[in-house]
């Protein structure tokens, strides 16, 4: 099953044609799209939003860039959403969350704060993070070993080798997306071969991280099965078989994919 492990579907850029997206989506052969939240204002938008695509799940978490802005208080409503809706089938991650040592001014005390208190929470409910890593990796490593959680996933994965590997060791897949299409991405491009399938999901980040193809344009779920196309042609594997695969290891690091409706598997 082609699964979209990272889609920003409630972002106002999808606010005109966002129906027609949904739609777009699922005649492409998408069959599940995860909506993570990026801050406490936008919990209730990807809660619903996930409800209204077939397949659709959501993430809670604050985002490193949204950290700043944010209430320490928000800290304890994210608690109280995740025990609120702790039995919806939908709600299947903590996240966006992590660290961001790319852009320039951010407070990384508070970040560093905020990424460990969500992984705590993640422990508390046994759910696995979806991780934003930039600039950052050995010290998200850090934090998530001194905090540990039931795996998840490495969203836009940029680092090295032995790094990968380590995510991998904390049973973390690897999101790769749009980035890889570039052929001037060589990292990128050597571990989205050189990595083994089963770690590896597949994401587009819409509407940001746009493949070649759409460069300079708003990136869109529809994408995802060309990104497929492009990881095959890279690995030199059969299509049916990185759809299979990588969409195994999503429902692997995301277990509770298994209980959405649209995706049952029991």
């Amino acid at each position: 099953m082609l699964i979209d492990t990272h889609c920003h579907l409630d972002a106002a850029e999808f606010d005109l044609d966002r129906e027609a997206v949904i739609a777009s989506t699922q005649h492409a052969g998408v069959g599940c799209v995860i909506i993570p939240a990026v801050e406490v204002g936008n919990f209730e938008s990807v809660r619903l939003l996930a409800k209204r695509v077939p397949g659709g799940a959501y993430a809670l978490g604050i985002h490193p860039l949204f950290v700043d802005r944010a209430q320490d208080s928000d800290l304890e409503r994210l608690a109280e959403a995740l025990e609120h809706h702790r039995n919806d089938p939908r709600l299947v991650a903590v996240g966006e969350i992590g660290l961001d040592h790319f852009v320039p001014g951010l407070d990384r005390i508070r970040q560093q704060r905020f990424f460990e208190e969500q992984l705590r929470l993640a422990g508390e409910f046994g759910l696995p993070a979806i991780l934003h890593v930039r600039r950052a990796q050995d010290s998200v490593l850090g934090c998530l070993r001194r905090r540990p959680v039931c795996g998840g996933i490495a969203h836009a994965f940029n680092g090295s080798l032995q790094q990968a590997m380590a995510y991998r060791k904390l049973g973390f897949a690897l999101g790769i997306g749009g980035a890889m299409t570039d052929p001037r991405a060589l990292r990128i491009r050597a571990l989205a071969t050189g990595m083994a399938l089963e770690d590896l999901v597949l994401e587009t980040d819409a509407p940001d991280i746009s493949p070649i193809w759409r460069r300079g344009e708003r990136n869109s779920p529809v994408e995802l099965p060309q990104i497929a196309v492009t990881l095959a042609a890279l690995r030199q594997s059969p299509l049916e078989t990185v759809i299979e695969a990588t969409g195994r290891t999503a429902m692997r690091a995301l277990p509770r994919l298994a209980g959405v409706p649209e995706l049952h598997t029991s």
